[in-house]
């Protein structure tokens, strides 16, 4: 049978079976054979866009304790320190015991790179505090309910530089109670689950840092985020996902570059930036542009303290954007062209919107308010109609 998924690394019984194992590689999608940071030939090229200053000037590979190398057909090989600690046809197990070779009760990183590219099968990778994790190929994953094929809990001082992962795992990469978490590059082109999840019904995250995530094909969201305290993102690219690029509750002194989408959340009532469930206050945006697919902008159930400073909105198949229930949100300039209409709205179960500033260039849709809210500024202009308070 195939390694199972565990907590901690480990040496696999001697007894497992090399035959499923191997069908089941050869059965794998999108596995790119030779190693390295660039996507497979044939793959769709992410767009370039602006990345946060802070993103890693290293070459992925550049400094690791812990190296993993290989491929399925000439198999793996996991050294630490120059030592060699694994070598088999097992990617996972090389990938586990290159995380168990590292220092234990170390108090700074070590870092691991993962420079072969294979199928990790229905597994997850679990990281421990003051760890560096890179994936210099492609990392294919599998599906274990309710986990991420990488995974971070309970854990300070956690990076993830590089990244590229294929498949359709339930999580691709899941977070909790993780305090000092640097995410680099990421480049997730996956089949199914969700991109990023932090969880809601765990503890919390603070100073988490994204440079720049590009997210496709996935039906969930690209990024769920869940009670952080300390949130920069340089950039979100998000393309043909099923539900929101950028999907933030809880979430509080935020600071976020561009949110990018194209054809995200069709037919559904997320959003390529969607704010939700008390998320704020202190977030900031800088811009959101987003084309066709389901809503530009939304905020909902009682989230406040936001700043978008513009926006770049066309042919949206929802609202281009919606207010529902917010409070103390400015969008500060751009434009909406075509699509759904600009609507401010509220349901009863919260207190209506207050404080809401909008200054926007709409053409060819609406911009309706309704019901009132509270202390409500418009500064429009553009040929579309307008039903305000």
């Amino acid at each position: 049978m195939a390694p199972t998924s565990r907590r901690r690394p480990r040496l696999l019984a001697a007894g497992i079976a090399a035959l499923s194992i191997a069908a089941s590689l050869l059965a794998a999608p999108g596995v790119a054979a030779a190693p390295g940071n660039a996507p497979a030939a044939d793959a769709e090229a992410a767009p370039s866009g602006p990345t946060s200053a802070a993103a890693p000037a290293a070459a992925c590979g550049d400094g690791a304790d812990a190296l993993v190398t290989g491929s399925q057909s000439s198999g793996f090989t996991t050294t630490y320190r120059g030592r060699t600690v694994y070598q088999g046809q097992y990617y996972i197990t090389a990938i586990w015991e290159a995380l168990g070779a590292l220092t234990p009760g170390r108090t700074s990183q070590e870092k691991v790179s993962v420079m072969a590219s294979a199928w990790i099968g229905n597994n997850t990778i679990d990281l421990p505090s003051h760890t560096a994790f890179e994936v210099c190929g492609t990392l294919d994953t599998g599906y274990v309910a309710g986990r991420g094929a990488i995974q971070a809990v309970g854990v300070d001082d956690v990076s993830i530089p590089y990244l590229r992962m294929t498949g359709a795992p339930y999580f691709g990469l899941r977070f909790a109670d993780v305090h000092g978490l640097h995410l680099g590059q990421i480049d997730m082109r996956m089949t199914g689950g969700i991109g990023i999840r932090f969880e809601r019904d765990l503890p919390g995250s603070s100073n988490v840092r994204m440079d720049s995530v590009y997210a496709s094909g996935m039906p969930g969201h690209a990024i769920e985020t869940w009670h952080i305290n300390g949130l920069t993102i340089g950039t979100v690219t998000a393309r043909n996902v099923g539900e929101s690029g950028l999907l933030i509750q809880g979430t509080s002194n935020a600071t976020i570059g561009t949110v990018d989408g194209e054809n995200v959340a069709t037919g559904t009532g997320y959003a390529t930036f969607r704010m939700a469930n008390s998320n704020g206050p202190n977030v900031t945006v800088d811009r959101v542009r987003s084309r066709g697919g389901g809503r530009g902008v939304f905020c909902v159930s009682n989230s406040r303290g936001a700043r978008i400073n513009s926006v770049d909105l066309a042919n949206n198949g929802n609202n281009s954007i919606l207010i529902e229930n917010c409070s103390d949100i400015t969008i500060a300039g751009g434009t909406v062209n075509g699509g759904g209409e600009v609507r401010l709205a509220a349901r009863t179960e919260f207190p209506n919107n207050r404080n809401i500033h909008i200054t926007l260039r709409v053409d060819n849709t609406s911009v309706r308010e309704s019901p009132c809210g509270e202390n409500t500024t418009w500064n429009l202009s553009g040929n579309g109609s307008r039903n305000i308070c």
